[in-house]
């Protein structure tokens, strides 16, 4: 996976990133979101309208294979200095180590747009992004227990950071 790259979010790659969204909300607990998005949605999720905040397609060549985004915390002026992270990879580009490139590269982002914190929330069952932001140094700093229901389940929520 070495021609992956990172281009800024454009219009034209939304229903991409939609089918990939979907595809979570549609078949795990990676996203509490249990109905499918529409474009409007998606365009909502990534295009925050702040310099700031940015969002990313992840692609191998010219095919979309995932999406970044730096997004606020919480909208108020005392949090301005934190973002939450997100990455979603199309299921074939799991395990191959684009997941951390991605974060990396939210990362050097995050830092050269004057952020200090950078915040995981991730479903407490999601072994796999939990020790995807272990290895990356992020350090758990929350555990709501039973928050959210998908699929007739209870589930817990765990929150990493990482300064940076």
């Amino acid at each position: 996976m070495d021609c992956v790259r990172f281009e800024e979010m454009l219009e034209e790659f939304l229903p991409e990133v939609a089918r990939i969204y979907n595809y979570y909300i549609l078949n795990s607990t990676a996203t509490f979101h249990a109905k499918e998005l529409s474009l409007d949605d998606i365009r909502d999720i990534v295009f925050t309208g702040s310099t700031r905040f940015k969002s990313y397609a992840i692609k191998d060549g010219e095919r979309i294979c995932g999406y970044s985004i730096l997004s606020p915390f919480k909208k108020r002026e005392a949090y301005d200095a934190t973002a939450e992270v997100t990455v979603y990879l199309d299921e074939a580009y799991t395990g191959k180590g684009i997941g951390s490139r991605a974060i990396k590269h939210l990362e050097k982002t995050a830092a050269e747009n004057g952020f200090h914190v950078l915040l995981a929330v991730i479903c407490g069952e999601n072994d796999s992004s939990i020790k995807l932001f272990q290895k990356l140094g992020y350090e758990k700093c929350a555990h709501y227990r039973e928050v959210g229901k998908k699929f007739g389940r209870l589930l817990d929520v765990v929150s990493y950071q990482k300064i940076i």
